[in-house]
């Protein structure tokens, strides 16, 4: 195990439940202590340096050690370190992020409703839904339909509508009505000689399928992330989302774009939604929306939605939900720097620009004996490891080979992210292209490393 006793790694192991950790394998490994961090690295607490390529979770839009975030926080708890916004009460960061929110995203969205995480955000989307169904007299149109391999947190509520296998098991999940239907990932569910568009029809039929077979007066809400992330980086077929709109607004069923990991300029446009052309009628927003300096999630609504809502609390006299911290003000002003500095900084442009240079670095990976397929927009990228690159078949077991990568990239001073065997990438939206050029030279050692390994030993003994 890492670290000498009574060392952070040491009370680490005897004190904390990790999260999304193996606790055994913990106990024998312990943790690498993260000391500090500057731009696109961080630095353990033995000197250590990282290219951090996942933006700590997908979420550090404007690197770490930004001095503005930390200075914006500051005056704001020397001002008001804390309020809520219950029963009539306000502050302004939240009034001015919530303005701010609804003049960037799309226009059907008026409102915004805070958060802490995007998991209370999605948890606080089924049931803004389920008051608003109520509202209209709709009592049956509750159910949820989402897609396999997504990920929209992990609440009972917002857990149940990730379609993640290992999110579900021995939770009792799903907890909520929901259907999951096909990942729309080509490379590895289209049929052969299929093509995209034919794959994205095929989806939308199913989709229909769904509906139908449910019931149209029982479906609330087609939930979706742009771009899937945790699921394995999965940018969607040419055409796919047109046609799953045109199927839910043929049914009366609310679109929900999960912005969670897509927001604020992650694939060289301000949302994913102006990427894919997305006119969604709730849209969830957290991770980059304070680069993760603070805690905070917001959830972007229609009129039509905020009418329904306003509506109903006035019957009853109350919208009966929210969150202590729901509007901090603290996280709020932490945002408003945020989103100053991402704009000021042109890192959207920067992400475009970038990403375009990351892309084509990692597909020059394509005829590794390990690499599948590459696949990604702006700064997010999959590289999807493979036994047989023609066959596409898996390694057995799924994983191990993931596990290694990650585990050997450490030693070369990258840390990313293992989704099975899938490699995602997700730096900072300060990135530069000399910077991008280091981080994929250091994946490609650990590759060749790696490979190398597989020759001596099987999969099994990694």
């Amino acid at each position: 195990m890492r670290g000498h006793p009574n060392s952070i790694a040491a009370r680490d192991v005897e004190y904390v439940l990790h999260p999304v950790t193996n606790a055994r394998k913990h106990e024998e490994i312990g943790p690498i202590v993260i000391d500090h961090g500057e731009g696109i690295y961080v630095y353990d607490d033995q000197g250590n340096q990282y290219i951090e390529a996942l933006a700590g979770l997908w979420s550090v839009a404007v690197g770490f050690g930004e001095k503005r975030l930390v200075e914006a926080a500051s005056r704001q708890m020397a001002k008001l370190p804390y309020y809520h916004t219950f029963s009539h009460k306000t502050n302004e960061p939240s009034v001015l992020l919530a303005e701010r929110l609804v003049k960037m995203t799309p226009a059907r969205l008026k409102r915004a409703f805070f958060t802490n995480s995007g998991s209370e955000a999605n948890d606080s989307v089924i049931k803004m839904v389920w008051y608003y169904n109520n509202a209209r007299g709709l009592s049956q149109k509750k159910k949820f339909i989402a897609r396999t391999n997504a990920y929209h947190g992990i609440t009972l509520a917002s857990g149940s509508l990730t379609g993640l296998a290992a999110n579900h098991r021995d939770f009792d999940l799903p907890f909520v009505p929901v259907r999951h239907v096909t990942c729309p990932h080509y490379y590895r569910y289209a049929e052969p000689g299929e093509s995209e568009e034919a794959f994205a029809d095929r989806l939308a039929a199913e989709l229909e399928a769904v509906i139908l077979e449910e019931g149209p007066e029982t479906v609330a809400a087609f939930i979706g992330e742009p771009l899937m992330g945790a699921g394995g980086v999965l940018p969607p077929p040419a055409t796919y989302w047109a046609k799953v709109q045109e199927v839910c607004r043929r049914y009366d069923v609310l679109i929900v774009a999960d912005e969670v990991i897509n927001g604020f300029g992650r694939l060289g446009t301000m949302f994913a939604c102006d990427y894919y052309g997305i006119d969604p009628d709730i849209m969830v927003l957290s991770k980059q929306i304070t680069s993760s300096y603070q805690p905070l999630a917001a959830v972007m609504i229609s009129q039509d939605l905020y009418d329904g809502i306003a509506d109903n609390s006035s019957k009853i006299g109350t919208f009966g939900h929210g969150f202590t911290t729901s509007g901090h003000p603290v996280p709020a002003a932490v945002a408003l720097e945020n989103l100053d500095i991402i704009e000021e900084r042109n890192l959207v442009e920067n992400a475009r620009r970038v990403g375009e240079v990351m892309q084509a670095e990692l597909r020059a990976l394509a005829d590794h004996p390990l690499v599948g397929e590459v696949r990604g927009v702006g700064l997010i990228a999959g590289v999807e490891l493979v036994a047989d690159k023609k066959t596409k078949a898996k390694f057995n077991p799924v994983g191990k080979v993931g596990a290694r990568v990650f585990s050997s990239a450490h030693e070369n001073g990258l840390i990313i992210r293992a989704i099975g065997d899938v490699i995602a990438f997700c730096p900072p939206l300060i990135i530069t292209e000399e910077q991008v050029r280091e981080m994929v030279a250091r994946f490609r050692i650990t590759l060749d490393q790696t490979a190398a390994l597989l020759q001596v030993s099987d999969v099994t003994a990694l």
